[in-house]
């Protein structure tokens, strides 16, 4: 049976969706954007400020599905300006160390006027 995961350190979901949910020793987050959770808002304006806010996001999420960075196999970034991959990896790989596999993109658009988006797949035992 599938766990729905939902914390109040983590943006709550703007649509009829979850957090994450955590599966057979798994979990798998929905993607997210920079917004504060305290305020609902993206405050940042760059994409170093918008990943600090997104991988502090994910990282409640994993936090609150008994998980870690540590613990990511797979993450899906998309990013609004392509252009932007050099200054989101250097924030990134703060967070994920452990090189999980990854996939990133460039997309026309994001919820809310949003820089970047990224979900993980985490192991959780």
């Amino acid at each position: 049976m599938a766990e729905k995961i939902y914390t109040e350190t983590a943006p709550a979901a703007i649509g009829p969706y979850s957090q994450a949910v955590k599966a057979n020793g798994m979990v798998y987050t929905s993607g997210q954007i920079a917004i504060v959770p305290a305020t609902g808002n993206i405050e940042a304006s760059d994409i170093q400020g918008q990943t600090e806010q997104v991988m502090k996001n994910l990282g409640e999420v994993l936090k609150a599905s008994g998980t870690d960075f540590s613990k990511v196999v797979k993450t899906t970034c998309f990013l609004a300006d392509i252009a932007d991959f050099s200054a989101f990896n250097e924030i990134y790989g703060k967070y994920i160390t452990e090189k999980p596999a990854r996939s990133c993109v460039a997309v026309k658009d994001l919820p809310k006027g949003a820089l970047v988006e990224v979900e993980v797949i985490a192991v959780t035992d």
